[in-house]
């Protein structure tokens, strides 16, 4: 038995750990090398207690070794519900639904972008906005919304042939999760929603140009269009933007207010939940279903016109600069997965799938680089398919920016070899290396519990963010 921050665990693997309470219903179970353990704060092992006392629940709650507190569930939770006798929590999927994570290769070298970098950056900063509240350029109806929503990325491509029929192929659940609902979307989320598409906006979302940096398994890296050190890639980090921010919201509320009605006891009301065969909870997962394609929508919006931008800039044909969608993967959202041949409805915050042979995108700060993984046999049996999303905040946002003014670290990333142009000085200070824990030690964590394995490892160039 090891105590860290009061909470007594047991350690059970080499990077598995085990909330030791005898008073929870189910295990808590969480991923992470010591050092990333001692690094969470008390919250999350709160959180995930008491998550783990959730009615309902369907084997262990597990926690990523990204894991830092959220509402309700720590960033970084996994958990199953039975389809028929489980329950669905709007807080354990997030604000952000279908935040999420899409990696664009190409056949350039740093070498040979490096004197059109400042201008590729600057020029997408111009085409994609960021931060809160702006307007894409994609001016579409209500009805349009509405087609969006319910039909996904597949519909985009068909209806505005903004992208390539063979990203799909590409793309979670191709793009588009089938039982989406728009009439279960409010007037509010409508109106929030209806201009972003093509946004980023702001917190940690980005849009960065990267470097290959090392690659651990050359076949399948090149069977992913990763081939060699130095060749360029594009990575996107974004979601829903006030789509999914007002869809969660209005749920929320509507779950708190049916507590008593379900009869559920909570150990935290952010975690208010609701039956999934109940008429609102049937309702929730509708409309959460619309903001995960307007989310994959919004992806394949910022696709287009960071190629667009390439072939500007570099005067060349996106196809010919093999500009291919490796993967896209999301990091907030509830879904009806089959596992050992039941049907269950998978809560992920904060955590990304990982089904054997899936490509995986962890994601981390603005300075330190991110990862391409593989989804490995042994998740389906450890975690329900699942692995981290990203590297995980150490610290608040505040106290970032108390410790680092935001221009200073512009000018430092600059001499480093990596162009930034950010729609505020206080955003890019939030984002600083050292308000994240080592994506290093998330990716070693991951590999060793065998969740997912490290395939190719990529340093930032040029980002832009809000």
């Amino acid at each position: 038995m090891v105590n860290i921050k009061e909470f007594s665990l047991k350690k059970i693997g080499e990077v598995e750990w085990v909330i030791d309470d005898k008073n929870l219903k189910r295990k808590v179970k969480i991923f992470a090398t010591e050092k990333l353990l001692k690094e969470m704060d008390d919250e999350v092992f709160i959180q995930a207690r008491n998550v783990a006392t959730l009615p309902g629940l369907f084997g262990d709650v597990y926690v990523m070794p990204d894991a830092h507190s959220g509402y309700g569930a720590p960033i970084g939770t996994v958990f199953a519900m039975d389809e028929k006798e489980g329950f669905v929590s709007p807080g354990a999927v997030g604000y952000d639904i279908n935040c999420g994570m899409r990696l664009i290769t190409t056949n350039l070298t740093k070498k040979e972008i490096l004197p059109f970098l400042e201008k590729l950056v600057n020029k997408l900063f111009e085409k994609i906005p960021v931060g809160v509240g702006k307007s894409g350029f994609l001016k579409i109806s209500k009805n349009e919304l509405k087609n969006l929503a319910e039909r996904g990325v597949p519909y985009f491509i068909e209806k505005f042939g903004l992208g390539w029929q063979e990203d799909l192929k590409s793309i979670e659940e191709e793009g588009v999760v089938k039982n989406a609902d728009f009439s279960k979307v409010s007037k509010e989320a409508i109106e929030r929603g209806i201009s972003q598409l093509t946004t980023l906006g702001s917190g940690n979302h980005y849009l960065e140009i990267q470097k290959v940096e090392e690659i651990f398994d050359k076949d399948i890296a090149k069977s992913l269009g990763i081939f060699a050190k130095d060749q360029i890639t594009v990575m996107i980090h974004c979601g829903s933007r006030g789509f999914g921010h007002q869809i969660c919201s209005d749920y929320l509320r509507l779950f708190e207010k049916n507590l008593a009605r379900f009869k559920i006891k909570v150990a935290d009301r952010q975690l208010a939940c609701a039956p999934i065969n109940s008429s609102l909870g049937k309702d929730y997962l509708l409309a959460m279903s619309a903001a995960v394609n307007f989310a994959f929508v919004n992806r394949q919006a910022i696709t287009y016109q960071v190629r667009k931008v390439f072939e500007e800039v570099l005067g060349k044909d996106a196809k010919s600069l093999s500009m291919n969608l490796v993967y896209d993967v999301a990091h907030n959202v509830a879904k009806f997965e089959t596992h050992n041949q039941k049907k269950l409805l998978i809560h992920r915050k904060g955590a990304t799938r990982s089904f054997p042979g899936q490509p995986v995108i962890i994601g981390g700060s603005i300075e330190t680089g991110s990862f391409l993984l593989l989804g490995e046999k042994e998740a389906m049996e450890k975690s329900f398919g699942s692995t981290a999303h990203g590297s995980g905040r150490t610290m608040s946002r505040a106290k970032a920016k108390k410790m680092i003014q935001g221009e200073n670290l512009i000018n430092q990333l600059k001499e480093k070899g990596i162009y930034v142009k950010a729609a505020s000085f206080s955003g890019v200070a939030e984002e600083a290396g050292f308000a994240y824990k080592s994506i290093e030690e998330v990716v070693k964590s991951v590999a060793l519990a065998g969740l997912s394995k490290p395939i190719a490892y990529f340093k930032p160039i040029g980002n832009i963010k809000g």
